[in-house]
C-alpha cells in the first residue's frame, strides 16, 4: 500500500499543480494581454481560445483532479493515515466546489455566451462587449485560481504529514 499512497500523492501535486498553472496564467498573462489588444482582437481570440480548450490534454488535469485527490484520501485513510487523508480529502472538496463547480456554473456559461456573439466590426461595441466580459471573467477566475492554489497547498501539507 505505501507504494500506492506514493504513486497517488505524487499525482495529486502534479495535476493539483497543472490546474493552478492553468488558471494562474490566465490571471498574470492572457488575460491582461487581451485587455491590451484591439477589442475585436481580443474577443475573437478569446472565443478561439475557449473553443480549443476542451481537448485531451486539459482534460485530465481539469476532470481528473478531484478524481486522484479523493482516490489519494481514500487509499491514506485506508492504509491508517488520518492526518494525510484529511488534508488530500480537503484539497479534493476544495477544487470540487470551487474550481471545477465554479467553472462551469460561472466562466464556461460565459464563455458560451461570448461564443455566440458575431464579432462586432464597430470598435466601441467591442471595447464595451469586451470590458463587460474580461472583468467579471477575470474576477471569477482569480476566485477558482486561488482556491486551486488552497487545493494545492492542502495536497502539500498531506503529502507532508505523510
Amino acid at each position: 500500500m505505501p507504494g500506492i499512497v506514493a504513486g497517488l500523492s505524487v499525482t495529486s501535486i502534479v495535476f493539483s499543480g497543472a490546474i493552478f498553472g492553468f488558471f494562474y496564467a490566465w490571471v498574470c498573462s492572457t488575460m491582461w494581454g487581451l485587455d491590451q489588444a484591439d477589442p475585436r482582437v481580443a474577443i475573437e481570440a478569446m472565443q478561439a481560445m475557449n473553443a480549443s480548450v476542451r481537448n485531451a490534454v486539459f482534460f485530465p488535469a481539469f476532470f481528473l483532479t478531484p478524481v486522484v485527490l479523493g482516490l489519494t484520501a481514500a487509499a491514506m485513510l485506508f492504509d491508517g493515515r488520518k492526518s494525510p487523508a484529511f488534508w488530500f480529502a480537503a484539497a479534493t472538496l476544495v477544487y470540487l466546489t470551487s474550481g471545477l463547480f465554479l467553472t462551469l456554473t460561472v466562466n464556461v456559461p460565459m464563455n458560451e455566451a461570448l461564443a455566440a456573439i458575431p464579432v462586432p466590426k464597430d470598435i466601441e461595441t467591442a471595447r464595451e462587449i469586451w470590458q463587460d466580459y474580461s472583468q467579471r471573467w477575470q474576477f471569477w477566475n482569480q476566485a477558482r485560481t486561488i482556491a486551486s492554489g488552497i487545493a494545492l497547498a492542502f495536497a502539500g501539507f498531506g503529502l507532508v504529514r505523510l
